[in-house]
C-alpha cells in the first residue's frame, strides 16, 4: 500500500488532481486514476497532473496529463497554469517564468503579479496529418473548414492541434448546441486516428466568443485551455476574430484571454486555484 498527497486545484471550473511525483514515488500504471476521478466516489477531477523531473536540459519541470478515464494525454491549458501555481506554492520553482516538458515539447508558464498566469502554448499546427485528421476522399489535407454527415445533419469544422487535437464547430447559439450528442460522436470518429476534443464556437463580435467543448476521455468541461486557444485560431484564421489583440473566451467555469502572437505562438491568460490538500492510500 502507498500514501500520496495530492493538491486539489482547478482553472475556471476545469478542476485537477495535482501530484508532486518529484518528492514522493508515483506510478500511475498502477494508480486507479478513473476511480479516483469518480465524483460521487472518489476525489473527483477532469484530470490528473503529475509533476516529474525535466525530461530534458532546458526544462525546469516535467508536466504529465491523465484523463478521468485514466488515459495519457499531450497537453491541457488549463492544468498548464494550475501546474504553475503549484510548483510555486509549493517551493518546488522559485521562478516565476517556467520552461516545462509535455509529450508536445516545451511550454513557458508566466507567474503575473496580478495572480493570472500566461502561459506560451505554442505555435498551432493545422496540416491534417498534424491534428490527426483522415479527409474524405477528394478533401483538401489543408482546407479550413472539413465536413462529417451524423445522420444526415453536418458537422462542419476547423482542425487545430494546440499540443492535443481539436475539432472547432460555429454554432449560433452554444446553449442550444448538441455538445453532449456530437461532441461523444465526433471525439471517436475514425476520422480522428487519436479521438479529438470537440469545440462548440458562438462568435459575439471580432474579440469575443463563447465557447463549450467536449474533452475526449472526460467529456464536457467547464473551462479548457487549450480548446480556447483552439477556437480563437480557427475564428481568426476564418476572419471571424481579429488578429491583434487579445480574444476574450467566456466558457461555462468563467473566462480567458487568447492571444495570436506575431511569433505564431499562441498566449493564453486565465486563473488558477487551489480547493484543497488530501492524502489517498493504494
Amino acid at each position: 500500500m502507498a500514501v500520496l498527497k495530492f493538491t486539489k486545484m482547478h482553472g475556471l471550473g476545469n478542476d485537477f488532481m495535482v501530484i508532486d511525483g518529484i518528492s514522493q514515488h508515483f506510478d500511475p500504471a498502477a494508480a486507479p486514476i478513473a476511480e479516483w476521478a469518480d465524483r460521487h466516489r472518489g476525489i473527483g477531477f477532469d484530470q490528473l497532473l503529475l509533476v516529474e523531473a525535466p525530461p530534458l536540459p532546458e526544462a525546469e519541470f516535467g508536466y504529465r496529463i491523465f484523463n478521468a478515464d485514466g488515459s495519457e494525454v499531450e497537453q491541457c491549458g488549463n492544468g498548464a497554469r494550475c501546474f504553475a501555481r503549484f510548483v510555486h506554492e509549493k517551493g518546488l520553482s522559485r521562478n516565476r517564468c517556467i520552461k516545462v516538458a509535455t509529450a508536445k515539447g516545451l511550454i513557458v508558464l508566466n507567474l503575473q503579479e496580478n495572480g493570472l498566469v500566461t502561459v506560451d502554448m505554442g505555435e498551432p499546427r493545422l496540416a491534417a496529418a498534424d491534428i490527426p485528421f483522415a479527409p474524405a476522399p477528394g478533401e483538401a489535407a489543408d482546407a479550413l473548414w472539413h465536413e462529417i454527415d451524423l445522420d444526415g445533419a453536418s458537422a462542419r469544422f476547423s482542425c487545430v492541434n494546440m499540443g492535443n487535437p481539436h475539432a472547432v464547430l460555429v454554432v449560433d447559439d452554444v446553449h442550444r448546441a448538441p455538445v453532449a450528442e456530437w461532441g461523444a460522436r465526433l471525439e471517436r470518429h475514425p476520422q480522428f486516428p487519436e479521438r479529438v476534443n470537440v469545440g462548440f464556437m458562438q462568435v459575439l463580435d471580432a474579440h469575443h466568443i463563447r465557447l463549450r467543448v467536449f474533452e475526449r476521455g472526460t467529456g464536457e468541461t467547464q473551462a479548457c485551455g487549450t480548446g480556447a486557444c483552439a477556437a480563437a485560431v480557427a475564428g481568426m484564421r476564418a476572419g471571424l476574430l481579429a488578429r491583434e489583440g487579445a480574444v476574450r473566451v467566456s466558457l461555462p467555469g468563467g473566462d480567458l484571454q487568447i492571444e495570436w502572437a506575431a511569433d505564431n505562438h499562441v498566449l493564453m491568460s486565465g486563473s488558477a486555484a487551489t480547493v484543497f490538500e488530501g492524502t489517498v492510500t493504494y
